[in-house]
């Protein structure tokens, strides 16, 4: 290093360490404007149905005839379960934009988790799942913790704290270009305190702030007398995480692994696909109305060439907000519908045709079914 910190232990306060991630900077449109949907066979860019509010965003037509192709992993082979297992849940906890997903998806390795400069982005309780020696790691990213005000933020409040109740390891996530300690992050640390429950301390994004900021923070948590370990990491360039990663792996009880050691999610390949292109919401929508519009997947067909079919409906609360997410001529959903079909080309590994359709739901927020769909409590309080 050439900061001054070659003394310091960069992976565990001992008492210090190194790197953090830079805030991405998010991809908007200053622009509001007025139409809807994604892709087209026909059209160069795709193709925009202005009165049916669809936009289909490929370029190819499946071939129905081909050999279907070989079965997608999305990593390489791991080993089988070992001669003495160890397996248990490591639940990742802390306030909004703490930078939870981040670190889960480069601890897995693989994105498994929806990312967003915004916060809140998480709804709903993600499980990442990774071998590291002969343990099965569980990791539970959990929506950020913070003082809800709606029936949605309690139900995601109340899913990030069974997260955690049921986790054999906890780690709580601090954003340490905050400084100070915030209230969110107090009530996190009061409440485990509480509960008589010991965890380890994250502190993260440690590049954005000097060596003596980030050594007094070090200090405060560790005054709240919780914190058996503090490990200083960088979630997005991933300095400390193998470190950490091996830390955890060794604080696992013995058991048998709970998944096949190929499996990297237990979240249905339709429910991810939907949370791609509502990161893409997120990413290029202005302040509330990414929170007040959910997707589903409503179609996933698989052709004998490989490729796959996508349909999607956008839902949003008013007929103004569908405007938003159009955009002039649909180019706002043209661009969103794009970036969605080429992370989900990448994730799976095979061509994809999405077809987007945007519409209005009124009280969505409201709806049991959809809660039930994310898991999470509607009764929450």
């Amino acid at each position: 290093m050439t900061d001054g910190r070659d003394d310091i232990d960069k992976n565990k306060v001992q008492p210090g360490s190194e790197a953090a991630e830079p805030t991405p900077e998010p991809l908007m449109d200053d622009e509001a404007l007025d139409h809807e949907g994604v892709g087209g066979e026909d059209a160069e860019d795709g193709d925009f149905d202005d009165e049916d509010g669809e936009y289909e965003d490929d370029e190819y037509e499946a071939d129905e005839d081909a050999p279907r192709g070989q079965p997608i992993s999305v990593l390489p082979p791991l080993p089988t379960m070992p001669e003495h297992p160890r397996c248990g849940f490591i639940a990742l906890v802390g306030a909004p934009n703490a930078g939870k997903s981040t670190l889960l998806n480069a601890m897995i390795g693989s994105k498994v988790s929806i990312v967003s400069p915004k916060v809140q982005t998480t709804r709903t309780r993600v499980l990442g799942i990774t071998i590291q020696g002969d343990a099965q790691m569980i990791f539970v990213d959990t929506p950020g913790i913070f003082k809800p005000k709606r029936r949605l933020d309690r139900a995601m409040v109340a899913a990030a704290w069974q997260g955690a109740e049921d986790a054999d390891v906890i780690g709580v996530l601090y954003d340490v270009s905050r400084r100070s300690i915030d209230e969110d992050t107090r009530s996190i640390v009061a409440r485990l305190k509480e509960q008589g429950r010991e965890a380890i301390l994250i502190l993260n994004k440690i590049d954005l702030v000097k060596r003596d900021v980030l050594l007094g923070i070090a200090d405060a948590f560790r005054q709240e007398g919780i914190f058996s370990d503090i490990f200083m990491v960088s979630a997005i360039t991933e300095d400390g995480v193998a470190d950490l990663k091996q830390f955890l792996a060794d604080r696992l009880p013995e058991g048998p692994w709970h998944f096949p050691e190929d499996q990297i999610s237990d979240m249905p390949m339709r429910l991810l696909a939907a949370e791609i292109t509502r990161e893409k919401l997120f990413l290029q929508l202005h302040q509330e109305l990414p929170y007040s519009a959910t997707v589903e997947t409503e179609v996933w067909e698989e052709f004998d060439d490989g490729s796959v079919k996508i349909s999607q409906v956008i839902f949003v609360q008013r007929e103004s907000q569908k405007a938003i997410v159009l955009g002039k001529g649909g180019q706002r959903i043209k661009a969103l519908g794009s970036a969605a079909r080429t992370e989900l080309t990448a994730m799976l590994e095979r061509r994809v045709h999405l077809i987007l359709f945007v519409k209005v739901r009124e009280g969505w927020v409201d709806d049991p079914e959809r809660y039930s769909a994310w898991g999470l409590d509607f009764g929450a309080s």
